[in-house]
């Protein structure tokens, strides 16, 4: 069982503090890879809740190939994510205020397979092209990327 779901049978539905990562990959043509949720019709970055011993990093590399099946080479630190507008309400009723290390990755290797548990599809985007429909709590990840890369629209 892991580390989330153990504490979720002591503590219920209430806020918890969710330690985690999240990877913003980028293909040769500089598109990001969006993965589309099952629990929500929302578009997010592969990621998820660190579990015990684990280091973000690998956190970052375990999510990313559970999620899309992708194993991430160089990952570089975005910056780290935390606030009220990192808090989340599941479909269950479980309520988190995220800590996310936002990770960027030039590097990946295999082939896109979607873990269909966690995610409906997965694909890359043009920074000018995001779909609407994006996880409230990935969009200042996005919006500090896109800043901080320097996209300006054509």
């Amino acid at each position: 069982m892991d580390y989330i779901s153990n504490l979720r049978k002591h503590i219920g539905t209430q806020p918890i503090i969710m330690c985690g990562a999240c990877v913003i990959i980028v293909n040769e043509k500089s598109e990001i890879l969006l993965h589309h949720r099952t629990d929500r019709d929302w578009w997010g970055l592969p990621g998820g809740a660190m579990e015990l011993k684990e280091s973000l990093e690998d956190t970052a590399r375990r999510e990313v190939f559970e999620e899309i099946n992708l194993t991430c080479g160089d990952l570089q630190l975005l910056n780290i994510y935390s606030g009220p507008e990192l808090y989340y309400k599941y479909p269950d009723g479980n309520e988190v205020y995220n800590v996310t290390a936002a990770y960027i990755c030039h590097e990946f290797s295999g082939e896109i397979k979607v873990e269909k548990s966690e995610g409906r599809a997965a694909r890359f985007y043009k920074i000018n092209e995001l779909p609407s429909n994006v996880s409230n709590p990935i969009k200042p990840i996005l919006n500090d990327y896109i800043k901080r890369s320097n996209y300006t629209t054509p």
